[in-house]
């Protein structure tokens, strides 16, 4: 080997990464584009399903929520990187053979649909035929965007218990419980049986991602490693009491008062729901994301 080839060597890892890599900011990053991608899709569900007089102010909320949290998403996901001026070599120089780099123009492209359905609302030159379009649009994006972050995550080496068809359902569930609760913040005015669809959404999506959660929590056996990480939250382990926590605050109590809302029409426990099923995602998806990295890499 040459001696300038030696002294032009570029060390990219000497030594592996202790600790915590992906901390609160992906936490964020992952709920803030659940809230984001759900808005997009239970909205599109309920433009799809009720008249404007139904869902007032329906078609002006999905931008401006949707706008919001995907610059949130962006933001923290560009505050995570090390060099995050490299983000642009993503555009420059693309390799659609990545997730991130999919994933980042996906996010983009449909951040600037949403962007102009937000411009069009506000200021009243949208018509339903161009609006509508977008909306279908910014819909099909949405899928994928909310998914792609399973497939990073399951490329991630050594992270047995992130599995990408599992996570690809606890995303999905994580965007409909998301969007319905930031959406029934908005119904005070809605119908009631508008109100009542928010509800069994956000049910159905939190019963069945306390489910996952607990196939994965009990039937996580196939590698020491899965065995080892939820060791972490079994049997009294160090994030015991925070996970059962976001199951609880998250999933539970919100699948339980969102069937209430849906038997007695009540807007405020739908609003309750709502309120707990956001926070304990947060926590839900925190521990998730934090127990596989308490274990060695080597």
């Amino acid at each position: 080997m040459h001696a300038e080839t030696i002294n032009n060597a570029i060390v990219t890892m000497d030594v592996a990464l202790p600790g915590i890599v992906w901390g609160w900011m992906i936490t964020l990053n992952l709920w803030a584009k659940s809230i984001a991608t759900g808005s997009i899709l239970v909205g599109a569900f309920l433009l799809a399903r009720y008249n404007d007089k139904d869902v007032k102010g329906l078609k002006t909320l999905i931008p401006i929520v949707a706008f919001i949290f995907l610059n949130i998403f962006l933001l923290f996901t560009l505050l995570d990187l090390h060099q995050p001026l490299r983000m642009i070599n993503i555009f420059l120089h693309p390799h659609f053979t990545s997730a991130i780099t999919v994933g980042a123009w996906m996010a983009t492209v449909l951040t600037g649909i949403i962007a102009f359905m937000a411009y069009l609302v506000y200021f009243k030159k949208e018509t339903n035929g161009i609006y509508n379009t977008l909306l279908k649009a910014a819909v099909v994006l949405a899928v994928p965007v909310t998914l792609y972050t399973a497939a990073i995550m399951g490329e991630a080496s050594a992270r047995e218990l992130w599995q990408t068809p599992a996570e690809l359902i606890q995303m999905a569930l994580a965007a409909f419980v998301a969007g319905s609760a930031v959406l029934a913040f908005f119904s005070g005015s809605w119908s009631k049986e508008a109100k009542r669809d928010l509800a069994i959404i956000l049910a159905v999506a939190a019963f069945l991602s306390f489910t996952m959660y607990m196939g994965e929590y009990y039937l996580s056996f196939k590698s020491e490693e899965a065995e080892a990480t939820l060791a972490y939250v079994q049997a009294g382990g160090s994030y015991h009491t925070l996970f059962w926590i976001g199951q609880v605050v998250g999933y539970i109590l919100p699948f339980f008062i969102a069937l209430g809302a849906i038997r007695n029409g009540d807007g405020a426990l739908l609003k309750l729901a709502a309120i707990l099923a956001l926070v304990g995602l947060f926590i839900a998806k925190h521990v998730w994301l934090i127990i596989p990295q308490l274990l060695a890499l080597s």
